[in-house]
């Protein structure tokens, strides 16, 4: 007899651990606007860099996926300095963006990072530990440096993935199926759902 797949089966709190050669934003928002252009129900946030010419990073945008607003979340402490802080009222309109998507009952809600301000204590932190109570799958990126700390934070719920494409499709495939089996199994209602317009304007913002 065939068992039915059940959301145990798969994590569904996953994280990219990457490297600091590794273009781990890029990796998670051409995922994250693929899937919206296929009708996946995706909210949350993912992380656009602005660069110069020589490609040193001017500033850092996150990109809102059930809006496309691009949130600005750093502040540059001048021309040579070479260096920029957070900006607390883009990162206050980042975790309402997160808050939405998980009140919203998005198929995943993707957070850009956890990284060291979540690590201690501060970032999104709440945004993420209201999207794991909440039972949403969830999907992040964690450099390799705060690798420890956010196993610390999850404990055993969660997967970690190599910084590849293939990996983070292998488990979105696996994960989302098994959600659909389980919403669709007898005595439970809900529904995937789907996008409805077309959200290709939505990659062009980070391109």
């Amino acid at each position: 007899m065939t068992e039915t797949p059940t959301e145990a089966d798969t994590p569904r709190i996953a994280a990219i651990v990457y490297r600091a050669e590794d273009d781990a934003d890029g990796l998670l928002a051409a995922f994250a606007f693929d899937r919206l252009r296929a009708g996946d129900r995706l909210g949350g946030v993912v992380q656009r860099n602005i660069k110069d010419a020589s490609g040193r990073r001017t500033d850092m945008q996150l990109i809102d996926l059930m809006t496309g607003r691009a949130i600005g979340i750093s502040q540059m402490l001048g021309g040579s300095a070479g260096s920029c802080k957070l900006d607390a009222a883009g990162l206050a309109e980042s975790a309402q963006a997160v808050t939405r998507a998980v009140a919203a009952e998005v198929a995943l809600v993707v957070i850009n990072k956890f990284s060291k301000q979540e690590a201690t204590g501060h970032g999104l932190r709440s945004e993420f530990a209201e999207a794991i109570v909440a039972g949403r799958p969830l999907l992040t990126a964690v450099p390799e440096k705060c690798a420890e700390a956010w196993r610390d934070f999850i404990g055993d719920q969660g997967t970690e993935l190599p910084c590849t494409r293939a990996a983070v499709e292998a488990w979105w495939r696996e994960a989302s199926s098994e959600r659909t089996a389980a919403l669709c199994a007898p005595g439970r209602t809900g529904t995937t759902g789907r996008q409805p317009d077309d959200r290709d304007w939505l990659w062009r913002t980070i391109c």
